[in-house]
């Protein structure tokens, strides 16, 4: 199984769950398979800018 992390600059991923988040992620309670947390991300970031640069301009 996988959880869905975001960081800072709201940039996803999918982490292993039985493994401690790294420095600089948090979870964002989507936990699944690989494929399933794919998927959220597929539905969830829709604009890949990171916040900086969206907040930029």
């Amino acid at each position: 199984m996988h959880v869905v992390v975001v960081n800072d600059e709201e940039q996803y991923s999918i982490w292993d769950e039985a493994l401690p988040v790294p420095a600089g992620w948090r979870p964002t309670g989507f936990t699944g398979t690989e494929d399933a947390c794919v998927a959220h991300i597929d539905e969830v970031w829709t604009d890949m800018r990171p916040a900086s640069l969206r907040a930029a301009g």
